[in-house]
């Protein structure tokens, strides 16, 4: 199986970690992977905005490059709920008066993964052979719960992960308040949400909050840095990479 990845934007500028991450750990579960350096965004900040005719142009772009990457390889692979989402839920609605548009859309769209999904749903694998040491919770990201559907997945692949104590916080599935521009146009509301889901986390006693987002990821990382907590954020692909 081949797959191409979509690193995405907020991965590529903050956390090339976690795009590395993602490679060696399908590389390790027998998928070849290529990366297309031309990539860029997949227009959601735009979208997010009401910047229409922008993120069309940024979404027609995204889809240029798959479409052709889509000629050799099985699938399109993102470390990011978020821009999953955007891809297979929101593009139909951006490019809702263009059938042509809407047809090239549906392509990429089925071929389009989370990586959690991805392992779970596209290979059948629960256990992909790694080890990582601590206790860890998990933070369910809007896009990725609420937009995809998708919550039994990492949970399923971080029980796998020899040297994890699992648990579950009190509040998993409650915004993180990031929300991309959200954050930016209502800081102080963005905060509050995000106080609360960081005293859920540490009231988890957890060593580490775990997320499929890298979005999620910076929000609760700045949080818990500036209340000077010892708790770390990680992406899931950074816990599942370590081979066992």
């Amino acid at each position: 199986m081949k797959v191409s990845i979509f690193i995405t934007c907020i991965v590529d500028q903050m956390y090339p970690r976690v795009g590395m991450a993602m490679a060696e750990l399908l590389a390790r579960l027998g998928v070849e992977v290529v990366f297309n350096p031309a990539q860029t965004c997949c227009g959601q900040p735009a979208f997010n905005a009401g910047y229409r005719a922008q993120a069309r142009d940024v979404a027609a772009q995204m889809l240029d490059i798959f479409e052709r990457e889509l000629e050799s390889a099985d699938y399109v692979v993102a470390p990011s709920g978020s821009c999953t989402s955007m891809v297979k839920n929101f593009y139909p609605e951006l490019f809702a008066d263009s059938p042509r548009m809407l047809s090239r859309v549906a392509r990429v769209a089925a071929r389009t993964f989370e990586l959690s999904q991805f392992i779970v749903d596209v290979l059948g694998v629960e256990d992909v052979g790694s080890e990582f040491k601590g206790r860890l919770t998990y933070h369910d990201s809007c896009h990725l719960l609420r937009e995809l559907g998708v919550d039994s997945a990492p949970r399923k692949l971080l029980s796998k992960v020899r040297g994890v104590e699992f648990v579950e916080s009190d509040r998993a599935d409650a915004c993180c308040g990031f929300g991309g521009v959200f954050s930016v146009k209502f800081p102080e509301t963005s905060a509050a949400i995000g106080a609360e889901k960081i005293t859920s986390i540490e009231r988890s006693r957890a060593d580490a909050v775990v997320s499929c987002d890298a979005g999620c990821m910076m929000q609760m990382a700045g949080l818990l840095g500036r209340k000077g907590s010892p708790v770390r954020c990680l992406h899931l692909a950074e816990v599942l990479a370590p081979p066992a």
